[in-house]
């Protein structure tokens, strides 16, 4: 997906290309620089301007970022480790966690 944020400092419009997947109406992704210790600038960005879009096969969505916490983060992860990835392995390389991150959402009825 290309999700879209607004600069933290900038206030100019940035673009990624993140890998993620659907968890009923809302897209999941997770907040990593190559599994490397510093966080990445689309998640800082986000933290500080939570309304973003993502552009899916399907089209543009206006979404709001926030990252899980408790019992829906660790299902989120497991998902992950479901994929085959070794999340875990990679995970261990970074001295803080890494977000899980919910993209949900805007406007729900859509």
């Amino acid at each position: 997906m290309r999700l879209t944020t607004v600069g933290r400092r900038s206030g100019k419009e940035r673009s990624a290309i993140l890998g993620y997947y659907e968890d009923g109406p809302n897209v999941v992704t997770m907040a990593m620089n190559g599994w490397a210790e510093a966080e990445p600038a689309w998640w800082l960005n986000l933290q500080a301007h939570p309304d973003a879009t993502v552009e899916l096969p399907d089209g543009l969505r206006e979404i709001h970022g926030r990252a899980a916490r408790g019992d829906e983060r660790e299902r989120l992860w497991a998902r992950w480790r479901e994929m085959g990835d070794d999340v875990d392995g990679y995970a261990t390389r970074r001295p803080s966690g890494t977000a899980v991150v919910v993209l949900e959402p805007r406007h729900p009825s859509r």
